[in-house]
């Protein structure tokens, strides 16, 4: 191995230390205690070596979000290819969403609520961002329904996963009835 290719896989791994103790950090504690310092002294790394990965926090923020995105699309097409039939892909859909939103809460903040810097919806969108929209287009296709366009319905219904998923996390949902909730969503748009 050259000693280019030693550096560049130490930076690497230094980059992955970076994002994995801030996303830590962030779902322990928010992503407020989330500063360049905190993670220099988690890492032990001096703030300049952090500054020469990421220009800053916003940074950060962003490559957790690629990372959750590629995680949600992952976990999305697992949970569909179990199912059988179009209904049942959109059930198991539909909970591996609001599963994946609730037990990562940081990372999707990262993802769709704080500034990571990040573009959705146009063509330099990073891919990881639009393999999570195409794992749920792939599923929602089947039931757009007849001149219906599959993208506007996957938007919709992404939007009413999202809604569901932040109005049960800040309490504006009793979260008792959160699986009733998953159920209509897909008895009536499905």
């Amino acid at each position: 191995m050259s000693v280019q290719e030693r550096k560049e896989r130490e930076r690497a791994v230094r980059e992955h230390l970076i994002v994995a103790t801030a996303r830590e950090l962030a779902e322990q504690q928010g992503w407020e205690a989330v500063t360049t310092r905190r993670l220099a002294e988690r890492i032990e790394y001096s703030q300049p070596v952090l500054y020469s990965h990421f220009r800053g926090k916003r940074e950060i923020i962003g490559a957790v979000a690629l990372e959750g995105a590629a995680e949600l699309a992952a976990s999305l097409r697992a949970a569909t290819s179990a199912a059988e039939g179009p209904r049942a892909r959109v059930t198991a859909l539909t909970r591996a969403y609001l599963d994946f939103a609730e037990r990562n809460p940081a990372v999707y903040d990262a993802m769709f609520q704080l500034d990571g810097g990040l573009p959705f919806a146009h063509e330099d969108t990073p891919q990881p961002l639009k393999e999570g929209f195409a794992a749920l287009l792939e599923t929602l296709t089947d039931v757009a329904g007849d001149g219906v366009e599959p993208g506007l319905f996957t938007e919709l219904f992404w939007a009413s996963l999202h809604g569901l998923a932040t109005l049960t996390r800040a309490g504006r949902l009793p979260a008792a009835d959160a699986a009733r909730r998953a159920e209509l969503l897909v008895d009536r748009l499905a």
